[in-house]
């Protein structure tokens, strides 16, 4: 028979066997917490996916609103657009013909005009081979540089070249050197940037605009040296012109500028 002191050692016994069981029972309860870690780092990284993710998003807004600004930019342009320094205000209006679109045809003995060297006179258009491809070709001349330049004539009408102006337009453009200087306030050196690209631009109404902004009438200050080179190659390129157009002689038709200014 089991006293009682032999039960309670078995009580003791069973406790701690059945503390040691739910020990070890409990042990994956305590490991729990690392599927949890793992859950974490899942969480992060569906975090760091959901970041990642939402970059193109962002960069797509603001993609949306670079699109949405030039646009509007692009709106804005058509209602105020900006004048292009390489090409001078008047140039749509120095050739009808290249302004629709339709090229000019150039014959021998025509006065034509190259944007960059002035006045010159076809000497002849003929059909060359050049690296072994056949180009029909016009001879140009400039007597004053001694300097032939052959332009294909596909590429004659986006060189620039034209035939002389008509009377018409040179009256406008001497009402262009009549009117009122326009010097914007800027640098000197960006100033002459802008008188040169419309010298070489083969417009005589943006010629003009040079001479009107250079002249000096009587009681204003002198030109500067720069000022007085700029001002003398756009007299000379409007005075070539008028020259073939009036059939007269170079230095006839710079005198006749030069009178021309002294009335002003």
């Amino acid at each position: 028979m089991k006293t009682e002191e032999t039960m309670l050692l078995e009580k003791a016994e069973t406790a701690e066997i059945s503390s040691s069981d739910a020990t070890k029972a409990s042990e994956p309860k305590t490991k729990a917490p690392r599927p949890k870690a793992s859950t974490e780092k899942n969480v992060a990284g569906h975090a760091a996916k959901a970041e990642v993710g939402d970059v193109p998003a962002a960069s797509e807004k603001r993609d949306a609103g670079a699109s949405a600004a030039h646009s509007g930019a692009t709106a804005g342009q058509s209602f105020s657009p900006r004048l292009n320094l390489g090409q001078a205000p008047g140039a749509a209006r120095s050739g009808s013909s290249r302004a629709s679109g339709k090229p000019e045809r150039f014959e021998v003995g025509d006065y034509v005009v190259y944007p960059t060297h002035g006045v010159g006179k076809v000497e002849r258009i003929a059909v060359e081979e050049i690296a072994g491809h056949r180009l029909e070709l016009i001879h140009i001349t400039f007597d004053e540089n001694r300097m032939t330049l052959r332009v294909p004539v596909s590429k004659a009408q986006s060189a620039g070249l034209r035939k002389l102006v008509s009377r018409k337009m040179f009256e406008e453009a001497l009402a262009i050197i009549k009117g009122k200087a326009r010097i914007k306030r800027t640098m000197w050196s960006r100033r002459a940037q802008e008188y040169e690209a419309k010298i070489n631009s083969g417009d005589p109404l943006a010629v003009a605009e040079v001479i009107r902004d250079l002249h000096r009438k009587v009681g204003q200050p002198d030109q500067s040296f720069s000022e007085r080179q700029i001002f003398e190659a756009a007299m000379d390129r409007l005075a070539a012109e008028l020259a073939a157009l009036e059939r007269i002689d170079k230095a006839e038709a710079a005198q006749r500028l030069a009178d021309f200014l002294k009335t002003l």
